[in-house]
């Protein structure tokens, strides 16, 4: 078991790769540094193998993908996931390995959007789109979370093995975040500077097919891990439109003793009758969601067993 794991999900960063490793091995010279390649067609194997770091592969295309294989294979008191485009100084990450290993959190976050983030940033698309997301499941989720898409985290052991990787790319940051914060597991936000990427060095991100992945998670996630909030604003949604069809044709009725918007009056039955069907479908859900809650408590215990074990055999 490895004290410190520092993790880079790879796929084609030749123009960073070898000074993202080399900046990790200078703060962090106590770590490991795994370089997980994702089918890249140039040399970023080869300059991170130069620059000393442990080379291993994921087959399947995506970062969600990626982090899967990672969470699996890799086992230590903490992680570090950082990107391979040396957007992100590795200088902070001794402050968020030190949240991790003395103040016992599970996640630590990567704040860009409190620093340079917004300056250094040349699309402005991906400024919104990271503005909405955050303030999206602050909403949703009751939390303060300083940056939901950033790729500059640090992890403990029980959360990286009780994290289920559901997705396949980039919204694979926003299922942590969310998990974390669902699960009442313990989330800090450290501070750290920003800098585009150098010149050549291209983004995989597309600001509007991943977006809308992104954005699509958030409220898959909502569903499943609020479903009471979830089904009852749709109850409540169907419930208006059944009222505000229905009202016209009941004061027809008061004036005039007829219906004459008869396969109106029988849609907002029905409307009503889904809205009814939301609400309890809601409440049942919530139930099965609270006993999941509980048999996620109980798997941190197994797996903090697990760890020290671990560690006594190290």
């Amino acid at each position: 078991m490895d004290k410190i794991a520092v993790l880079i999900p790879c796929y084609n960063e030749e123009k960073t790769i070898e000074k993202v490793v080399t900046d990790a091995k200078r703060a962090l010279p106590d770590a490991v540094i795994y370089v997980y390649d994702n089918n890249s067609s140039d040399k970023t194997v080869e300059l991170a193998t130069k620059a000393g770091a442990v080379i291993r592969h994921e087959y399947m295309q995506g970062k969600g993908n990626v982090i899967r294989r990672m969470f699996r294979e890799i086992d230590a008191q903490c992680y570090i996931m950082v990107d391979g485009d040396d957007t992100y100084p590795m200088e902070y990450a001794q402050e968020m390995v030190d949240r991790v290993l003395l103040h016992h959190a599970d996640m630590v976050v990567g704040d860009r959007l409190s620093t340079t983030y917004f300056t250094e940033n040349k699309r402005p698309f991906h400024n919104f789109g990271n503005s909405l997301v955050r303030k999206s499941i602050n909403g949703l989720f009751d939390c303060d979370i300083k940056d939901i898409m950033t790729g500059y985290r640090a992890f403990s052991y029980s959360f990286v093995k009780t994290f289920p990787v559901m997705s396949k790319g980039f919204e694979i940051e926003t299922e942590m975040t969310i998990h974390a914060v669902n699960n009442n597991m313990q989330v800090e936000n450290v501070q750290v500077d920003y800098r585009d990427r150098p010149e050549g060095s291209v983004s995989k991100l597309n600001t509007y097919s991943d977006g809308m992945k992104v954005l699509f998670t958030i409220v898959r996630l909502f569903r499943e891990y609020k479903p009471f909030r979830f089904f009852f604003l749709l109850a409540f949604a169907l419930m208006a439109v059944s009222v505000g069809f229905f009202v016209p044709v009941l004061l027809e009725w008061f004036s005039t003793g007829l219906v004459a918007k008869f396969p109106t009056l029988i849609v907002c039955g029905f409307v009503a009758l889904a809205a009814v069907q939301a609400f309890f479908a809601g409440l049942i859900l919530n139930n099965i969601s609270q006993r999941d809650r509980k048999d996620f408590e109980l798997e941190l215990i197994r797996i903090k067993h697990e760890e020290n074990l671990l560690l006594k055999n190290r």
